[in-house]
């Protein structure tokens, strides 16, 4: 998520983007007791959020797939 707002909207923010991820993909038939969703909110930025394009890449999900 980028840094614009507060801190908390953006952490209710980056935890609704990944439980979104993970609730479709329980839809598309992966086992929940397979996923994990985490927010970071401003945690881990990948870009500068000085910039409209840095910000864009800021507001992302990332995935890593496990075998369990």
């Amino acid at each position: 998520t980028d840094d614009v707002g507060t801190s908390e909207s953006n952490q209710t923010l980056s935890d609704n983007r990944a439980k979104a991820v993970k609730d479709y993909l329980v839809k598309q038939g992966v086992a929940e007791s397979r996923l994990l969703s985490t927010g970071y909110g401003e945690e881990k930025p990948v870009a500068d959020n000085k910039t409209a394009a840095g910000r864009a890449k800021n507001r992302r999900t990332e995935m890593t797939a496990r075998n369990f």
